[in-house]
């Protein structure tokens, strides 16, 4: 019986260590970014600001991209006052190849490219419109294709012998389809096989790739005063906004039509700082790691969603290899959740919808305001909100607004 232990829980282990030794690819490496060229897209707030601060700090010489040029300028002001570091800023929208091209080749060769641009739309697949979904695909994956793209010719022929990194910021909601994600979770699924593929293809360049999942991220901005916008997304839109309160009403009305189940299923990941995520993006760009993980959920979602994904740690390989079963466990338990919430939405609004068909006279009053959450139809308390927590221009601004066109969020 204690031989049997003994092969059990040493021999069997160590074995098994040995041969994934030899067994992972890429092997380990290391990647520095002091001296060297950091270009950092949706660099103007966020997630992207925080990262162009950090690398900044660490002695890189920072480039940093997004679509306003005034949002760009007030970044570049507060790194250079926080860290004396000058940085370069570009303003380019990421659908346009040509004027992504040009910001590349005017910044110069890049040693680490971090792809942090995105926009999220959160409402189900039916209530969507069209220009949202194309939007949504053509910002997170056809802007991150030209990015790279652009940038690759001058990355292969770098004279610098040290490694370089390609880097994207994904979300978790890019390892796990999420209610009212259907066209986000698209695009940031794509990011996934675009990485795995590019790897292969410039790991002969000493390229390495990243592949970051950050949880809903606490960033400023407009519409997080509203208390609803989370990942940073696109932010150099509230430079816009400040001059039109109609554009204001239509962001806050866009934000409220986030599905209730999309908030309690997400809610389940946690949020983290935009100055933790760009600190463990960045470690884990440093250390060559394709997959970077922010938090300990996203730990657990990236050990159960390994797959055919690169790992250069043997280490890692091997708590992949021992925790994949309980982690499919863990991974059922979590959509016996997810589906038990959607079932319970379900049946709690079929019988709210059946009662208010019988009191039908207060329905106009009802449906004149975002009705309360807690009659389940997955919008914000409008008047409470109003009174509590929305900022001065909401109350300024005419209501209905919203309702007189279709709005494009961004």
């Amino acid at each position: 019986m204690a031989d049997a232990y003994f092969f059990l829980f040493f021999l069997l282990p160590l074995l098994l260590l040995v041969v994934l030794y030899f067994l992972v690819k890429p092997r380990p490496v290391k990647i520095p970014i002091k001296n060297r060229h950091v270009f950092i897209t949706g660099g103007s707030s966020g997630i992207g600001l925080a990262l162009a601060h950090r690398a900044a700090a660490e002695g890189a010489r920072v480039s940093i991209l997004a679509r306003s040029l005034g949002k760009l300028e007030e970044a570049r002001n507060a790194i250079r006052l926080a860290t004396g570091i000058e940085v370069a800023v570009f303003a380019a929208d990421v659908r346009d190849f040509e004027a992504v091209k040009r910001a590349v080749d005017e910044a110069g060769p890049i040693d680490v490219l971090l792809l942090n641009h995105g926009v999220f739309v959160a409402l189900e697949l039916e209530k969507m419109e069209l220009s949202e979904i194309k939007f949504t695909m053509d910002v997170n994956l056809m802007g991150t294709l030209n990015l790279i793209k652009a940038a690759l010719p001058a990355m292969k022929n770098r004279k610098d012998p040290l490694p370089a990194s390609i880097a994207l910021v994904s979300s978790q909601a890019g390892q796990a389809g999420i209610y009212g994600y259907v066209a986000y979770s698209a695009s940031k699924f794509g990011l996934r096989g675009l990485a795995e593929a590019l790897q292969q293809e410039v790991i002969a360049d000493n390229i390495h790739v990243s592949l970051i999942f950050p949880p809903d991220t606490d960033t400023p901005g407009l519409a997080e005063e509203a208390g609803v916008a989370r990942h940073g997304a696109y932010r150099e839109i509230e430079e816009d906004v400040e001059q039109n309160a109609k554009k204001r009403w239509e962001i806050l009305h866009f934000f409220l039509r986030k599905p209730e189940l999309t908030k309690i299923i997400a809610a389940s990941s946690g949020c983290m700082t935009a100055e933790k995520v760009a600190q463990k993006a960045l470690d884990g760009i440093k250390s060559g790691s394709f997959i970077v993980s922010c938090n300990l959920e996203g730990i657990a979602l990236s050990l159960a969603t390994a797959g055919l994904s690169p790992q250069r740690s043997f280490l890692m390989a091997f708590v992949e290899v021992v925790a994949a079963g309980i982690l499919r466990i863990v991974a059922l338990g979590m959509q016996w959740t997810w589906y038990g919430s959607i079932e319970k939405y379900h049946s709690q609004r079929k019988e709210l919808e059946s009662y208010w068909t019988l009191r039908s006279d207060w329905l106009p009053i009802l449906t004149s305001y975002p009705a309360s959450s807690l009659i389940c139809v997955g919008m914000a308390n409008g008047v409470r909100l109003g009174e509590s927590i929305l900022p001065d221009w909401i109350r300024e601004v005419q209501p209905g607004v919203a309702e007189t066109e279709s709005y494009a969020p961004f």
